[in-house]
């Protein structure tokens, strides 16, 4: 019995719980669940949404070829998956406590100023693509 245990390999492919097509659709499922709740309780969450809706149609009419136009969305829509990640931080260290501790300070600063990156990173693809086509 003892080999038979020593022998099972355990590693992430070997998780207990729904497996396949069960498992995408839960899987789905969760990040529908995910959105919902950060539309509901993230107001920079929604901000970005309205702003990624109005940036997009301006990427699909400033951007010259199909290149451009997709780099433009996409520095935009990589903004939101940050926020995101940003967010599940912020719970997690709520969570853990209310009271104020250095390290759950660091925590929501680092994930904050991941999305201040992104934010800086995408203004600077638009002004990359979109300066040098203005009538100087």
């Amino acid at each position: 019995m003892q080999e038979e245990v020593a022998n099972m390999s355990v590693g992430p492919g070997n998780k207990p719980g729904k497996k396949g097509v069960a498992r995408l659709l839960a899987a789905a499922n969760y990040s529908k669940q995910g959105l919902v709740a950060a539309w509901r309780n993230e107001e920079a969450f929604r901000q970005e949404v309205i702003g990624t809706c109005l940036v997009v149609p301006l990427a699909l009419w400033a951007g010259e070829t199909p290149a451009e136009r997709a780099i433009l969305i996409a520095v935009v829509m990589f903004v939101l998956p940050i926020e995101l990640i940003n967010s599940a931080i912020e719970a997690t260290v709520d969570r853990i406590g209310a009271e104020k501790h250095p390290l759950a300070k660091i925590a929501k600063d680092t994930g904050s100023a991941a999305v201040a990156v992104g934010l800086f990173a995408a203004f600077l693809v638009w002004c990359c693509i979109l300066i040098p086509k203005l009538p100087l």
